[in-house]
């Protein structure tokens, strides 16, 4: 059944929608429809919307084998719950531009990654 891996991938579909809007609405004020124009708000929005795509498929899939391989429930909430946090503060920096914010997203989200790869190997 996958419950904890399917509240994650719910609440990253939202996410996604929510990080391509943002996008749009960028495009959208900036005049632009391909590229960026040198935009920074539009380039910010387009790289926090490309990192989450470059990054949660594999977490959500490393919770997901997790769970169904009957890892702990400690292993697949840490993996959910990194990724959740890690994603939503990398997003919150970059589209502000305040870089620890994003840094710190960027820690939760490797450990998210690293604890999913452990939970395979040894949970």
């Amino acid at each position: 059944m996958l419950p904890i891996t399917t509240m994650l991938a719910s609440i990253a579909a939202v996410a996604l929608v929510a990080l391509s809007l943002s996008v749009s609405f960028a495009r959208m004020k900036a005049g632009v429809d391909i590229g960026t124009n040198d935009d920074k708000r539009l380039l910010r929005s387009i790289r926090a919307q490309g990192n989450f795509i470059e990054y949660v498929p594999l977490a959500v899939i490393l919770c997901g084998l997790a769970e169904y391989r009957g890892a702990g429930s400690a292993w697949v909430w840490t993996i959910a719950g990194l990724l959740i946090l890690g994603r939503a503060a990398h997003a919150a920096g970059m589209l502000s531009g305040v870089l620890p914010l994003r840094a710190l997203g960027m820690l939760g989200t490797y450990g998210s990654l690293l604890i999913g790869a452990a939970a395979l190997t040894f949970g």
